[in-house]
């Protein structure tokens, strides 16, 4: 019986569909490709590293190790994290363990009784800005030398080479590309070094291949190969409620769940989910067992987009002021809020608002992103896409939201010059 997932990731009977994407991803850690897993927010990306990893560690064939870098400030902290998850492998962690024997004396001998939080702190004690690469490539050759082919998944590494490569307005810096440089030519040497035994998959909430080209590098991420994961179709989707429905004893029907999806407009996976626990709530508060239209119209106009629905959403403004930094969100602020309004932003619109913002404070000479970098982020992640020449909303959720949120109060740049 599959159950309601909330923002966590999920796996085993609670992974719902994914077959030939978890089957692509299996045939390439067969074929010892690195993965750059790529896809909008909430599309369940973790959730498929983690069943992918699940399924293939009852295999026997592999071990498997999870690392998750949001908390990641710099690349010593980095190493500590993928350290310490090493752990998961006993023949690696015994190696590791070997390679940091000032740690382990320190710790009197007793480095089992320590907690992953202790022995994170214990790593992090031994690894600094002058030699977090060896302490890196002693990681590898463990893991390498465990016995059975490794399958390595770093999540959120976007976010640690976004915070490394930029300052506190979002800038790219000449010392950050230095160090954030630093870093990806260490994991690209790394995973060339120990194809063999090591395969990596790389994920994030954010894209990575935007930070790199506006920082001038990509050529550090060629050992990966996309790929790109895509939303449920509108089939998919309705199964999924249904089967929540039947785990909850609850009636959508196919009129129901259809029109749920249509509201959505992309089904991504976590949207739908979020969608029937708002249903289901209602259904309880109200007493009843089956959903009609009427229900799914309030449920997605006072839940979806309310205060409750507010708070998951907001999730995708966070991100974007973090990754475009406060001068490059105006921009995409403006963009966004223009398509929500008007249901779609069309091509001269765009070329009027590239050169409004070419003529202000996002341009490239002060490192601030580009226009286009900015459109292409949002293209990247998953908020627009090209439209009848122009471009509007992704998702029917994410636009209503957007503009409830920002509509009632927007003026355009062009308006204010008048």
């Amino acid at each position: 019986m599959i159950r309601k997932g909330g923002s966590n990731w999920v796996d085993g009977e609670n992974f719902f569909d994914r077959e030939s994407e978890l089957e692509a991803l299996e045939e390439r850690v067969r074929e010892k490709t690195h993965t750059l897993l790529t896809a909008q927010r909430r599309m369940g990306k973790t959730s498929l590293v983690r069943e992918l990893q699940r399924r293939l560690a009852e295999t026997g064939d592999f071990e498997v190790v999870f690392v998750d870098l949001e908390a990641a400030t710099d690349p010593a902290d980095a190493i500590a994290e993928i350290g310490v998850q090493a752990k998961a492998v006993r023949a690696a962690w015994d190696r590791i363990m070997t390679s940091f024997a000032i740690l382990v004396r320190s710790a009197g001998g007793r480095i089992e009784e320590l907690s992953l939080a202790d022995l994170k702190v214990k790593l992090r004690a031994g690894i600094d800005a002058g030699n977090w690469s060896q302490r890196g490539d002693a990681i590898f050759a463990a893991l390498s030398e465990s016995g059975r082919p490794v399958v390595l998944a770093i999540d959120e590494l976007p976010i640690l080479i976004n915070r490394l490569l930029k300052d506190e307005t979002g800038r790219v810096t000449p010392e950050g590309k230095r160090e954030a440089d630093a870093f990806l030519s260490w994991l690209r040497k790394a995973g060339q070094a120990h194809r063999d035994q090591v395969t990596l998959i790389l994920s994030g909430s954010v894209s990575l291949e935007p930070l790199l080209e506006q920082a001038g590098l990509s050529a550090q991420a060629n050992i990966f190969s996309p790929y790109d994961l895509k939303p449920w179709s509108e089939e998919t989707a309705v199964s999924c409620l249904e089967a929540l429905g039947q785990s909850y004893e609850v009636s959508l029907g196919p009129e129901a769940g259809r029109d749920m999806c249509r509201r959505l407009r992309c089904c991504i996976p976590h949207h739908v989910q979020m969608f029937f626990d708002r249903m289901h709530d209602h259904l309880r508060r109200t007493g009843r067992k089956a959903a009609s239209l009427e229900d799914v119209e309030w449920v997605y106009v006072r839940e979806m987009q309310g205060v409750r629905g507010q708070v998951d959403l907001q999730h995708y403004e966070g991100r974007l002021e973090t990754v475009l930094g406060r001068t490059g969100y105006t921009v995409a602020l403006e963009i966004l809020t223009a398509a929500a309004v008007d249901g779609g932003i069309a091509a001269e619109t765009i070329d009027r608002y590239r050169e409004y913002f070419a003529t202000g404070d996002a341009h490239d000479g002060d490192g601030a992103p580009a226009f286009d970098h900015v459109l292409h982020v949002l293209q990247h992640d998953g908020y627009l896409e090209p439209r009848d020449g122009g471009y509007r909303f992704v998702s029917g959720l994410v636009e209503d939201w957007w503009r409830g949120r920002y509509g009632q109060r927007f003026v355009s740049v062009f308006d204010r010059q008048r």
